[in-house]
C-alpha cells in the first residue's frame, strides 16, 4: 500500500469485497444504504452505453463527460472530469451574502480583502484545481459585490454600477494582490 493524500487508508481488497456483497445482493443496499443503482454511468470514449444518468455530484464537485485533452499526445477524446457542483457553487454565494458586504459601508476595502481572502484561497485550492474555469460565477458575483459595496460606500458611484464598476476594476489591475483572484488573475467581470 503506497501513501496518498487521504486522512485514511482504504484497502482496494476491502472496497472489492464491499462491491461483490452489494452485487450478490442484486445491487440492493448495504449497510451505507447506497445501491449499485443510485450510482449515475461515467460516459467517455470506452464506454459508450446510454444510461439516463451520465453525471454525479461528490464532495462538491460535479462529475461529468466532456472533451479532454491528453497531455502527452495534445489529443482530445471523450473523457469524465470534475469540476466544481452548482450546488457548491451556491453555497459558497451564500456564504457570501451572508457577510453581509453589500450593506456595510464602515470597512475598508482591504478590510473586505481581509474578511474574504481565507474563504477565496480556499475555495479556489479546492475547486479550482481541475477545471478553475468554472469557478468564474463565483468570482464574477464577488466583484459584483464589491461594486454593490462601492456603490454604497462612495456617493459619486450611487446611481452608477458602471462607474463602480470600472473604479473596481481599475483596482484590481492598480492593486492586484489585493484580492486572491485578482492575484491570481482570476478578475472575471465587473459591472
Amino acid at each position: 500500500m503506497h501513501a496518498t493524500n487521504k486522512p485514511f487508508n482504504i484497502d482496494k481488497r476491502l472496497v472489492y469485497e464491499a462491491y461483490k456483497a452489494v452485487k450478490s445482493n442484486r445491487g440492493a443496499a448495504g449497510l451505507d444504504e447506497q445501491s449499485i443503482e443510485q450510482f449515475v454511468y461515467c460516459k467517455d470514449d470506452n464506454r459508450r452505453g446510454q444510461y439516463p444518468n451520465v453525471k454525479f455530484d461528490f464532495l462538491g464537485y460535479c462529475f461529468r463527460p466532456g472533451r479532454v485533452r491528453r497531455t502527452r499526445d495534445n489529443l482530445l477524446f471523450g473523457g469524465f472530469n470534475p469540476a466544481v457542483s452548482p450546488a457548491a457553487l451556491t453555497a459558497m454565494r451564500a456564504a457570501i451574502r451572508d457577510l453581509k458586504l453589500r450593506r456595510q459601508t464602515q470597512p475598508s476595502l482591504q478590510d473586505i480583502a481581509r474578511t474574504l481572502n481565507p474563504l477565496l484561497r480556499g475555495w479556489i485550492g479546492y475547486y479550482g484545481r481541475y477545471a478553475p474555469s468554472a469557478l468564474s460565477p463565483l468570482l464574477r458575483y464577488v466583484n459584483q459585490t464589491l461594486v454593490a459595496w462601492a456603490q454604497r460606500k462612495f456617493k459619486r458611484f450611487k446611481r452608477g454600477a458602471t462607474l463602480a464598476g470600472q473604479f473596481i476594476e481599475r483596482l484590481a489591475t492598480e492593486k492586484p494582490d489585493l484580492f486572491a483572484h485578482w492575484r491570481l488573475g482570476m478578475t472575471g467581470t465587473f459591472v
